[in-house]
């Protein structure tokens, strides 16, 4: 009788167990690999035959390849807000409204909001151990050191190990700097002016023609000092202060150290894959490659045929094949959703001072890195998913990288947010097949904060419609990319706008080269209305909120400033990494 009553109590529980094991056994893990400003044009499975990527040429091979993959944004900040979120940027306050479109410095109070829910924080609701290893540049502090509000820790990640910022040009001794427009306007202008100021005032009073007191002089040149202090103090200490990596909280390297670095990375993602091959994982590998400034370790510098970009590129696709290596060792690959992209296109503008292209390829689209030209939001888009996503399949339906949003989300079993309009689509319908229509009939294409283009692919249609209510103006006339300012801006005289709208059928047109007429098109006036219509009904969604962009979340605010805790005064140097780096050699 005890003996019945103990089974009537055990199978119960054994069911539940049972249950409970074979849900979690049957929820994938998720390997998110994001390049940065690599264009779709550079890997191999997209057309390249100069550069070797047979890594993530595999994962074509393997998988499914998308060719109408869409950044939600052209710049690095925006677009990865909207990855996360699977939300337009705007929504969540992460578009600029002045030149400025990317935070560039570490101790900025603009970020991602805590409102925001990432898939990260989802999955780690569902059980998912979670990490995000390189590249963050979506913010950290709000008011003071220690809040880390928009730290991915404070995202749904528990583990982050890399760079809060972005890796720019500066980070890099000798790779020029990000700032050099503003330098020259701000410091460089006021120089010649103090000089030009000095020398005529000193003639003028040499020839007797007017009388001018020491004062005068002493000011003039306090005030040339000063302004050659400041330069001189902003271009030694940004390296040290904006430059640095961390683990967790904690500043680990500061400044950053080349030597090696991708190997770190990797071989640190390496790790958190072992730690948790037996729970479900998501861990996105945010490379800082192949953004400027450009690096490769010994093993790849100069071995390429397309010099320093290609040796980054070149590396890059080794990691993502030592990733691949250890998800088959461990006999995960099939129970693992590999997605690997860019955070938008080729920064075609990218250029040495000894005139060397450091920017990519856009393949046959055009523009580049912060426009909605294709070039500056068409990227590679890879998954694979063994014997669950079909091997070699190409889907040329519009997607977008919020996509990614909705799609882990469901695989990991967690209902979507129903507080908040979620703009990506699930594509697991589109993957296997059981659908061959996208669920995005319209697209929206922002140049930060502003409207700048609508995709609209109608349903009875193999048409797909791009109407542009402004566009860039390159410089020089008929380049592919808006120099000398690096990135295209998105309002006032540095864009064209264009009533009617700039039509083009990207089916027949991917370059955009020829607009659509009314002349060449009977149905113009249609088509362009109903784009508009939809235009209109998506603003009226978009809500205002906090701009993070504000000129107060921009600017560097000393008291956000993260520092080696073994550190005194502005030094801020310290190296915790060394030992990873002698163990990856």
């Amino acid at each position: 009788m005890l003996q019945a009553r103990k089974m009537k109590i055990l199978l119960p529980l054994l069911f539940f167990l049972g249950e409970a094991h074979s849900r979690a056994a049957s929820r994938p893990n998720f390997v998110l690999l994001m390049a940065d400003d690599l264009g779709i044009g550079d890997p191999g499975c997209y057309g390249n035959k100069t550069l070797r990527t047979p890594n993530i040429d595999a994962l074509a091979h393997a998988g499914v390849k998308l060719t109408q993959h869409l950044a939600a944004s052209p710049l690095c900040t925006p677009s990865r807000a909207a990855f996360m979120t699977g939300r337009y940027p705007i929504r969540s306050g992460m578009a600029s409204q002045s030149r400025v479109g990317v935070f560039i410095f570490s101790a900025s109070s603009g970020g991602l909001p805590t409102s925001e829910t990432t898939f990260a924080k989802l999955l780690k609701k569902q059980g998912y151990s979670t990490a995000l290893i390189g590249k963050w540049h979506l913010g950290m502090h709000c008011d003071d050191q220690r809040d880390f509000c928009h730290h991915p820790l404070s995202h749904g990640f528990d583990y982050f190990h890399g760079l809060p910022l972005t890796n720019l040009r500066d980070c890099k001794a000798g790779a020029g700097s990000v700032f050099t427009s503003a330098i020259r306007v701000l410091v460089l202008v006021p120089l010649q002016l103090t000089a030009v100021s000095l020398v005529t005032l000193a003639a003028l009073k040499c020839l007797g023609l007017l009388q001018v007191p020491r004062l005068v002089f002493l000011c003039l040149l306090l005030l040339a000092a000063a302004v050659l202090g400041i330069l001189l103090s902003f271009l030694h200490y940004f390296r040290p202060l904006n430059c640095f990596l961390m683990t967790n909280h904690s500043v680990t390297q500061q400044p950053m150290s080349y030597d090696n670095l991708t190997q770190r990375l990797t071989a640190d993602a390496a790790r958190f894959i072992r730690r948790n091959a037996e729970t479900p994982f998501l861990l996105v590998l945010s490379y800082l490659q192949v953004h400027t400034a450009l690096f490769s370790s010994k093993d790849f510098a100069k071995k390429s045929k397309h010099h320093a970009y290609g040796d980054a590129v070149e590396e890059m696709d080794w990691s993502v094949g030592q990733i691949m290596s250890v998800l088959e060792e461990l006999g995960l690959a099939n129970n693992t959703l590999v997605y690997f992209t860019s955070d938008q296109g080729a920064h075609v503008e990218e250029v040495t001072a000894t005139g060397e292209i450091h920017g990519g390829s856009n393949g046959i689209y055009k523009g580049g890195k912060g426009n909605n030209w294709e070039g500056g939001i068409r990227v590679p888009g890879l998954l694979r998913w063994p014997g669950v996503i079909p091997a070699g399949l190409e889907i040329a339906e519009p997607t977008s990288n919020m996509d990614i949003f909705p799609t882990v989300v469901k695989l990991a079993g967690s209902p979507l947010p129903d507080d908040r309009i979620i703009d990506g689509r699930d594509l697991m319908p589109l993957l296997r097949g059981t659908s061959q229509r996208s669920d995005h009939e319209f697209l929206f294409h922002y140049c930060n904060f502003y409207l700048n283009a609508v995709r609209w692919a109608p349903r009875n249609s193999t048409s797909v419609w791009k109407a542009f209510f402004f566009t860039p103006k390159f410089s020089p006339e008929g380049a592919n990319g808006c120099f000398p300012t690096q990135v295209c801006l998105c309002y006032g005289h540095f864009v064209t706008r264009h009533h009617p709208p700039l039509l083009f059928d990207l089916s027949k047109d991917p370059r955009e080269r020829n607009p659509v007429t009314p002349t060449s098109e009977p149905r113009f006036r249609e088509i362009v209305a109903t784009m508009e219509e939809a235009a209109t009904r998506h603003t009226q969604t978009v809500r205002d909120v906090p701009d993070q962009f504000s000129l107060g979340n921009i600017l560097w605010k000393p008291w956000l400033q993260m520092c080696c805790p073994s550190s005194s005064g502005l030094s801020c140097q310290c190296d915790r990494e060394k030992q990873d780096r002698q163990v990856s050699r």
